[in-house]
């Protein structure tokens, strides 16, 4: 599983135009005066840049990824002290957690397994973290003008989601409510919030990137109709106007009496 520094950085501005204002403020007020934050799969930092302006002053940032690459990126995004870690997030032991006050992650429980979130929420909660996830992806997409074929498209794209994206079996759109459950079960009080993509036609390259993906993804998990689906929306970007539903979730440990 990995990403392109090209593709983060076209689709960051749409990342941070959707995520929840509220949530995220939250988040930064649970790192604390003194943040100490895990970024999970960091990509090229852009969980850094959202949280910007939202901390009472420069965080000690723990970047986990196993992209050499991105973690070089992730890492010039920081303001203040930074350690990176190239580790594979398969190995939920090897998190540098010790001393954290908050882990995050950006577009990424969704391509996790059941297993994995499981174990994520048991080391969380050995730790007493607040955990911070944004741009889950929930299953929704909304096109205009619409199609007949978007709905099938779009139910064999959500077949898709849920293969082995590296982690074993991924939850897909049922993410947010696997993590939620798994936390909520040991006692996190969870917070949720819609963060859907809203593009247009100023923003036809990522529509049209995100196509090809939706469409090849489609086609694999055996709709007949994807790729030609694809080629007529991504000529029709410059007009056309998407919604891709995601979740942020925000969840706060209990309070020790």
């Amino acid at each position: 599983m990995g990403f392109s520094a090209a593709w983060l950085a076209l689709r960051e501005p749409a990342d941070h135009a959707a995520r929840d204002a509220a949530l995220l403020r939250a988040a930064a007020q649970a790192a604390g005066p003194q943040a100490v934050i895990v970024d999970l799969g960091c990509g090229t930092g852009s969980t850094i840049r959202a949280f910007s302006g939202h901390l009472a002053e420069a965080a000690t940032w723990r970047l986990v990824d196993n992209d050499p690459e991105l973690l070089r990126h992730a890492a010039l995004a920081a303001q203040g002290a930074v350690t990176t870690h190239r580790i594979d997030l398969r190995d939920l032991d090897s998190l540098p957690l010790d001393g954290a006050s908050l882990v995050t992650a950006s577009a990424l429980l969704d391509l996790c397994s059941l297993d994995w979130v499981e174990g994520l929420a048991e080391r969380l909660a050995d730790h007493g973290l607040p955990f911070y996830a944004a741009l889950t992806y929930d299953g929704v997409m909304h096109w205009t003008p619409s199609d007949t074929a978007d709905a099938a498209v779009t139910v064999a794209f959500n077949r898709h989601q849920v293969g082995d994206k590296g982690f074993g079996p991924a939850l897909g759109p049922g993410a947010t409510d696997a993590m939620a459950a798994a936390l909520e079960r040991r006692g996190y009080a969870v917070h949720r919030s819609d963060s859907p993509w809203h593009l247009g036609p100023d923003q036809s390259a990522l529509q049209r990137e995100l196509l090809a993906g939706i469409a090849m993804a489609a086609a694999e998990a055996g709709e007949s109709q994807a790729m030609a689906w694809g080629g007529t929306r991504a000529a029709a970007a410059k007009t056309a106007l998407c919604q891709i539903g995601h979740t942020d979730l925000l969840a706060l440990p209990p309070v020790a009496p």
